[in-house]
This record gives C-alpha cells, structure tokens and sequence, in this order.
C-alpha cells in the first residue's frame, strides 16, 4: 500500500515567498489586460474611462483595421523571419565557440576570454558600428540585422560553463569509442545542452522579436519588423486608418496601439512555456556514476 504523503505546513517564510511571487505576476499581468480590454472596448467606452481590467461593449474594429493594413503583415513576416534565422544563426555561432573555449587547454584561451568579458562591458559605439556595416555593404539587406548580434557575449559565457559542466569522463568514454571531437560536439554535447541552447534560444528570441533600432538604422520600409511598425503607430508616424465615425481618433488610435501590442508580443509570451521546462534541471545529472 501507497502511504499518503503528508504535506508540510506552510512557514511565514513560504506565505511571504507566495505573497511576493503573485504580486510580481499581478505586475506583469495586469498591464497586458488593461491592454486587451482597451483593444476590445468600444471607442464609446474608453471615451468615458470605463475600461479597467475587462473590455466594455465588445468592439473588433481596432483588429480590422491592423490587419487590413497593407504593411501589418510584411512587418510581422519579417519580424519571424529575423527572429528564426538570427536565433539559428546565433545558436549555431556561440556553441561552436563555446565548445571551442570551454576546453582550457587551447592555447590563447585566456586571452580570448579577456577580449570575450572585455568586449562585454566596452563596445566601439553606435557611429563606429555603423560605419563597419555600411562598409560591409550590409545596410538595407535583412544580413544587417542576423550577423551582427550573432554572438552575443553574455549567452556566450552561460553556454561556455555549461560546457565546462560537463563530466570529461563522457568525452574520454567517446573518443575511446573512436569519435573526434566534431563527433562529440554532435553526437554527445549538444544532446545534452538542449537546458541550456532552449535557455539562449529563447533569450536570442526574444531580442530579435523585440528589437526595432537596429531595423530603423539599417533597414528599407518594406523590411521594417513588427515593433518598428508598433513604434511609428506608438509615436504617430504610421497612419492609422481612416473612418473613424463620430468618435475621437486620439481614442480610435489608443484602440488601435493597445491591439497591434497584443498582436505583437502575444506569440513571443506563449513561447515562454513551451520551453520552461527545459529551465529547471540539465540532463547530465546522473549521467557518470562511480
């Protein structure tokens, strides 16, 4: 028979953990369905600040006209696009250059570590870095945007560690098998690195989909991504749609903002629990024993 197992009584220490925890959420969630309720209220409603955390006389014309907007789409398929094709290249990058500086016994490892942490704190700036891309003749191709943050030092050093973490004894076992050391970053190390690869992907994501400064410098209009087309709606630079009727077009255009926000930041959020899981424990732990 099962034994029923008892569950421990909660301390103060657990009440204030909890008590903090739901207030961070309340913090973050809050925002987003103020956000929801004023993309779905009706443009009576937010008119006489009826809106709080639920819409009022329910209203889809804000989404009609986002997506009736002749560059929404565009600007949302190449907002996927940089963000897969900058995450893969960015992946592929900083392992390869991981696993290389994770062995410490490559000569020059720390002083390619010092320029590592180095470049980290001091970069050349925004006008050098411009000139570099433009003399690459980079500036209006979308390469403008995935190879320059292809390497991004901080996820480097997570991963760099990760590696370290790594029992040698997996390796010595595979190169007693006959791999080199091409077969082993295959065949062993990034099997077991997906906790960390999900972890970097997943923060690579989230810059390309968030980023709109790099797009406004280097890029053409019909390459812009999503959050620049949120930003010249936020500062009122895009048009917004015509037929607005009787009511305010300031109060249309908050309509407006609030649904192409949720539009946007809407499938980076739910990506965030498809890997969560990965987050939690590495798949090393138990791996040698003896």
């Amino acid at each position: 028979m099962f034994k029923q197992r008892r569950l421990r009584p909660l301390s103060i220490a657990d009440v204030l953990i909890y008590a903090v925890m739901f207030l961070v959420i309340l913090i973050c969630f809050v925002p987003f369905l103020y956000m929801l309720a004023l993309s779905l209220s009706s443009p009576s409603a937010i008119i006489n600040n009826k809106v709080t955390l639920l819409p009022v006389g329910l209203n889809f014309q804000a989404y009609i006209q986002i997506f009736t907007y002749p560059n929404f789409f565009r600007a949302y398929g190449n907002t996927i696009f940089y963000t897969v094709g900058g995450t893969a290249i960015a992946l592929f990058m900083s392992t390869i250059f991981a696993y290389a500086m994770s062995k410490r016994f490559l000569k020059g490892h720390k002083l390619v570590m010092r320029l590592i942490v180095f470049s980290m704190f001091f970069s050349g700036g925004l006008i050098p870095t411009y000139l570099l891309i433009s003399s690459l003749h980079l500036t209006g191709t979308v390469w403008a945007i995935l190879l320059p943050f292809a390497i991004n030092q901080f996820n480097l050093i997570i991963l760099i560690n990760f590696f370290r973490a790594i029992p040698t004894e997996i390796e010595e076992a595979a190169i007693i098998d006959g791999l080199d050391y091409f077969g082993i970053f295959r065949r062993v190390i990034l099997p077991l690195s997906t906790p960390a690869l999900a972890t970097i992907g997943l923060y690579t994501a989230v810059f390309f989909w968030n980023d709109w400064f790099n797009g406004l410098i280097y890029l053409n209009t019909d390459q812009y991504p999503v959050m620049l087309f949120l930003r010249n709606i936020v500062n009122g630079t895009a048009m917004v749609g015509d037929g607005a009727g009787s009511a305010d077009k300031s109060t249309i255009a908050m309509s407006i903002k609030s649904a192409v926000i949720i539009t946007s930041t809407l499938p980076i959020i739910i990506l965030y629990p498809l890997l969560q899981r990965f987050f939690v424990a590495g798949l090393t732990v138990g791996s040698v024993k003896g």
